[in-house]
């Protein structure tokens, strides 16, 4: 199974993987020597009466070729071994990058169980193709090869029967891979599948618990389980027979050429030594092509591994930028900018009803602009575009003058500070949390950050303060001081541009109280962007936006909004208390 894109992977590394296919060949060199000098000493002792002293020399000689043999075996495996690390982490590293550029709005479209299993166990799963398929597979031609270049100058009925016979053990594990083959990638696809549900009852544990399912997924992970054991199982029961095809092939090749070898020495046309040297080689022989043989399922496991991870590094990013233009980036950025969507639109998937349909605002530097509507009308879908998360499906986006898609995406995202409703904290402390603000600011930047956003007091109650470690999703903390951090982030940040997405909306009053509080002080001179469900929390916005069918069907201040009694007269007055 030769993967012409793990091949291409695989130039980085040609020297290493040339230096194991070299160090192969010498140790087949050094055992045709071996075998040589084997059969003089038994020839000679046997035959011509020799005495330990005459054949010592000999002796010494081939215990210097056994050593040498595992010298080169060790520098081969090594060498493998690094060309496969390196071939990892440089194809690990492309794969995570790639997906960070795909984006959150990809991460959510796959299950994250199978994702991880792909950067994990299916690269991982190219060791064994680097390091004994791929240069097995060039041993394999080379030595037998080599080996009958010794063979048909002395015998040359030995070197046909080596010829004819030899080329039958690819040919089966050919026939034998391809019924592997479907196997290998059920067994990889099963893996993942686990992987995946393995993960979603984990973070759903809570859920499981409250509605009394736990036991139901416990079955359900044991079935996926068992299909994964048998599809296991079915692999290597087809590389145990195929180890037994290769196996009695050769044996019997091996003895087809000692039975030929044989009746000549009986019938005294053959020499001794040579015939012990062409048995000695016999084996050396057919070795490489078991070998081949034996890591052939190792070959399908990588293959099937890499079909997965280049689908992934196949998909097109959304937006693409020319170096040359990142250099005019931090000049658009430095002044005093204006956002401008015009007549944007965004279908997530094709045929789908549009999220976004035509799309006409203007964000000036410097104002508050909040958008309010019913769940699904655009509101989120509008912020993933100015985050650059998604590409609009039609329509433009500039800031002043230029297209926001030739700005690179990494230099936009610089100038926006982003507080969402569920923020992910990571595990670990929580300044280091707050630091991915800025990774440079000093300890004394984060804990007045953490002032400014209310959240000082609370860390100073923690058990470390601000070295208090997390757990996964920052577990240990309410939602109003996960909130509280995640402000913390923005305002270390500083960016010029903030987006708010409902960031009070899961707060119970005393700590929304506190975050607004907090928020206040964050959108000091920033141009903010607040999606809000709480219409309490948008009346001293600049300007509202009304959003409903991917559609801004109205906007203005909060007083000019309600004496119009549109949509959002009529949102305000199911809000109990706010229908003034």
């Amino acid at each position: 199974m030769l993967d012409k894109r793990l091949v291409q992977e695989g130039r980085s590394v040609w020297g290493l993987l040339l230096l194991t296919v070299g160090m192969g060949m010498g140790i087949a060199l050094l055992a045709v020597a071996q075998a040589w000098f084997l059969s003089r000493v038994v020839a000679g002792v046997f035959l011509e009466g020799a005495t330990l002293s005459t054949v010592w020399n000999s002796l010494v000689l081939i215990l210097g070729l056994i050593i040498l043999r595992a010298v080169l075996q060790w520098v081969s495996e090594l060498s493998a071994h690094e060309a496969a690390s390196r071939v990892k982490s440089s194809l690990r590293q492309r794969l995570m990058s790639h997906i960070v550029s795909l984006g959150p709005m990809y991460a959510r479209g796959e299950r994250t169980g199978e994702l991880i299993t792909t950067v994990v166990d299916g690269i991982e799963a190219l060791e064994e193709y680097f390091t004994k398929y791929l240069p097995q597979l060039l041993l394999a031609a080379g030595i037998p090869l080599l080996i009958l270049g010794f063979v048909f100058p002395l015998d040359w009925q030995s070197g046909i029967i080596l010829f004819l016979t030899g080329p039958l053990i690819p040919f089966f594990m050919i026939l034998i891979g391809k019924l592997a083959e479907k196997k290998s990638q059920h067994q990889f696809q099963s893996l993942s599948w686990m992987s995946a549900h393995f993960l979603d009852v984990l973070q759903g544990m809570t859920t499981l618990k409250v509605f009394g399912r736990a036991q139901d997924q416990t079955r359900v992970i044991e079935r996926i389980s068992d299909s994964f054991r048998k599809a296991t199982l079915s692999v290597l029961r087809i590389a145990f027979l195929s180890a037994l095809v290769l196996e009695f092939l050769a044996t019997m090749s091996t003895a087809l050429v000692a039975v030929t070898i044989g009746l000549r020495l009986v019938y005294g046309t053959f020499s001794f030594s040579a015939g012990l040297f062409l048995l000695l080689l016999a084996p050396e022989f057919y070795t490489p092509l078991r070998t081949l043989g034996l890591n052939f399922h190792a070959g399908l496991s990588g293959a099937n591994a890499a079909g997965r991870i280049f689908e992934i590094l196949d998909l097109p990013l959304t937006s693409s930028v020319d170096v040359g233009e990142d250099l005019e980036d931090d000049h658009v950025l430095a002044t005093a900018f204006q956002i401008s969507f015009q007549h944007v639109s965004l279908t997530y998937q094709p045929g789908e009803k549009p999220a976004l349909n035509r799309v006409n605002l203007a964000l000036k530097f410097g104002e508050k602009v909040a958008l309010v509507g019913p769940s699904g009308a655009g509101k989120t879908s509008l912020a993933q575009l100015l985050l650059r998360f998604i590409e609009p499906t039609a329509g433009e986006i500039f800031v002043n003058d230029r297209l926001l898609k030739t700005i690179s995406p990494k230099n936009w995202r610089q100038q926006i500070a982003y507080v969402p409703q569920s923020p992910y904290l990571f595990a670990g402390s929580i300044a280091e949390n707050i630091h991915f603000g800025r990774p440079s600011a000093t300890s004394a930047e984060v804990e007045s950050a953490a002032q400014e956003a209310s959240a000082h007091e609370f860390i100073l109650k923690l058990p470390n303060g601000y070295q208090t470690f997390l757990g996964e999703g920052g577990t240990r903390l309410s939602g109003g001081q996960a909130q509280r951090i995640a402000i913390a982030r923005a305002i270390l940040k500083d960016a010029p541009v903030l987006i708010l997405d409902e960031a009070t909306s899961n707060l119970d009053p005393e700590s929304e109280h506190v975050v607004q509080q907090a928020l206040k002080r964050l959108i000091q001179g920033k141009t903010v962007l607040v999606i809000a469900h709480r219409l309490s929390t948008v009346r001293q916005a600049d300007r509202i936006l009304v959003m409903e069918q991917g559609k801004i069907v109205e906007q203005g201040k909060h007083e000019e909004l309600m004496r119009e009694q549109g949509l959002y007269y009529r949102m305000v007055t199911e809000y109990r208390g706010d229908s003034q």
